[in-house]
């Protein structure tokens, strides 16, 4: 299961999915820290992900194609962080 999906609580996406998508087609792979974490990533890029081995990107930024169970990690700062300010 993935962390909750900040655009459920309503408000306007689309700059947000036009930035994500412009990050992806840079293909911007980050290593290190990332990969310790649980990332905040929109449930439907998870589920294109699953079918067209496309990556997501999340919050923070992390491009990665999702292939772990995200429960066995902490949840990233950095995404939780943005999350709740989307929130406010």
């Amino acid at each position: 299961m993935a962390p909750a999906d900040p655009t459920e609580q309503g408000g306007g996406t689309s700059t947000l999915d036009r930035e994500l998508e412009e990050l992806l087609s840079r293909e911007q792979v980050d290593d290190g820290d990332h990969d310790r974490f649980a990332h905040y990533v929109r449930k439907e890029k998870i589920v294109e992900s699953a079918v067209t081995g496309k990556p997501v990107i999340a919050l923070c930024g992390k491009v990665w194609v999702p292939g772990r169970d995200p429960s066995k990690f902490p949840v990233c700062p950095t995404c939780k962080e943005i999350y709740e300010s989307l929130a406010d």
